[in-house]
């Protein structure tokens, strides 16, 4: 019967983590945050966004960013948690 787990359920279990790793790297992605906070500070920059605007997103991709990157450091370190 142990056989039949190792044949049958590790292969799957590999391919779930990988799906996993592969869709937590997608949604907190590091390096699209930071661009975003750069093209909030360009468009700041050009008048093309107010003040009020600027500052509200700037705060909602630092959020945002601070969470991918508390992901990633998981990941990395092997300790990921799924909470809902």
């Amino acid at each position: 019967m142990f056989i039949l787990d190792d044949l049958l359920f590790r292969p799957l279990v590999g391919i779930v983590d990988a799906l996993h790793t592969i869709a937590l790297d997608e949604m907190y992605d590091v390096e699209g945050l930071e661009a975003e906070l750069k093209e909030n500070q360009l468009l700041y920059e050009l008048g093309e966004r107010s003040e009020t605007e600027y500052q509200r997103r700037k705060e909602e991709l630092e959020a945002e960013l601070e969470t991918a990157r508390e992901v990633h450091e998981q990941l990395s370190s092997g300790r990921v948690e799924v909470k809902k």
